[in-house]
């Protein structure tokens, strides 16, 4: 495995506690190197499954090959990866689709898809010596690095932006222990804020470290492993910070080039109207993501005006010959609605995948036999004020029309 620069691929060492490139300060990537065969890693992984050892009940862990190399007694694990595929039925229909399944990450430990890259991001912290790690978060990257920095015995520190995260998720970092700093202004300032607070003691554990990746990748793996390493047509992701698109991109230019899938499935990127600086980017073809000061959306865990990692999420969406497009908060609510009535639940900023199939249904973009994955982030109990609210607007509209 080694460590170079996403841009300039300028080499630094693995453990080098950096999280840009000291040339050209754009953000690092690894590179696995592997030697096995296909038929003889699947065959190991499929083994794996019966294994007792803690790795390989984990769906992070049991392709590690494709992951650096620790001690079994630094890896920190709580059996995160395991996410079933779930076919949509009236969500089918409403995206216009015969063959739609959601991959359902909110159905980790701490209820969201942050767990699989803390999984390796943790690990790494603990090898490297870190006493205290670190993040800036909407909420789910919080409770999350908390969790298994718990599990690792390292003290956590969370940056959220004040007033604009969703209490369950701010009981879940403090739940776990986390110190809480909360800083006025959108993510993209709670961010700016934990990197101007450096410390030598201090490990960043946000999606801009490329350690987070490589956990955030093997959603894919397990994801062409449940299609029989036949992968679908489509990989529809929520669009935020961009970690997961760019970890995407990367999971299936390394399955193919490994020769574990032949081809790689489009990566379609949806995000919210009021926080959709790469949707911009891509309707206008520009050369540099001009950031949205004042993002806006209830989807709160994709509240962010300056995605970091727009470079490589754009490449893998490139790489993939996808697209990228952005939905209203009204869009996502009925979305998300429809993805309660399939019994599956959701927190608002996943349903942004569904209500973007749904419109480019309306616009014929896809053909209605194409398999489809919905990639589902979080869970409904992160954000039940959400769904409370809008039952009870809904309960007023009725009551009004009633009257008239």
């Amino acid at each position: 495995m080694r460590l170079r620069c996403s841009e300039c691929h300028h080499q630094l060492e693995l453990h080098a506690k950096a999280i840009e490139c000291p040339r050209c300060a754009e953000l690092l990537e690894l590179v696995p190197e592997v030697s096995q065969d296909p038929a003889t890693l699947k065959q190991l992984w499929r083994d794996r499954k019966s294994s007792s050892d803690p790795r390989d009940q984990s769906g992070v862990w049991r392709f590690r090959e494709f992951l650096p190399e620790y001690p079994i007694e630094s890896v920190v694990t709580l059996a995160e990866g395991n996410n079933p595929i779930v076919r949509g039925a009236k969500s089918a229909g409403y995206a216009g689709l015969r063959n739609l399944w959601f991959k359902h990450l909110g159905w980790n430990p701490t209820g969201c898809f942050k767990d699989l890259g803390m999984a390796v991001g943790i690990t790494e912290a603990k090898f490297v010596g870190a006493r205290a790690v670190a993040c800036a978060s909407t909420g789910n990257t919080s409770g999350s690095l908390a969790a298994y920095a718990a599990r690792a015995g390292v003290s956590t520190r969370v940056y959220l932006p004040a007033g604009k995260v969703s209490a369950n998720k701010l009981a879940q970092a403090l739940d776990f222990g986390a110190e809480v700093v909360e800083v006025e202004g959108s993510f993209d300032a709670a961010l700016n804020t934990m990197l101007q607070a450096s410390h030598d003691d201090i490990y960043f554990l946000n999606s801009i470290n490329p350690f987070r990746i490589e956990g955030q990748k093997m959603a894919m793996f397990t994801l062409c492993e449940q299609f029989a390493w036949d992968p679908p047509d489509y990989v529809v992701v929520p669009g935020g910070n961009l970690g997961n698109t760019s970890a995407f991109g990367k999971a299936f230019a390394e399955l193919k080039s490994a020769g574990l899938i032949v081809r790689v499935p489009k990566l379609i990127v949806v995000q919210a109207e009021g926080a959709n600086p790469f949707a911009r980017l891509w309707h206008s073809n520009a050369k540099e993501l001009q950031p949205v000061e004042q993002p806006e959306t209830l989807a709160t865990a994709i509240r962010i005006g300056n995605p970091r990692s727009w470079k490589k999420a754009l490449r893998a969406v490139k790489e993939t010959d996808g697209l990228v497009m952005d939905v209203s908060d009204e869009e996502i609510a009925e979305a998300k609605e429809l993805i309660g009535r399939d019994g599956i639940g959701c927190e608002p900023a996943s349903a942004t995948t569904l209500a973007g199939l749904h419109k480019l249904h309306a616009q014929k973009t896809i053909d209605p036999e194409a398999r489809v994955v919905a990639i589902l982030t979080g869970h409904a109990l992160k954000d039940t004020d959400f769904i409370i609210k809008r039952h009870n607007h809904a309960k007023r509209e009725l009551a009004a029309i009633e009257a008239n």
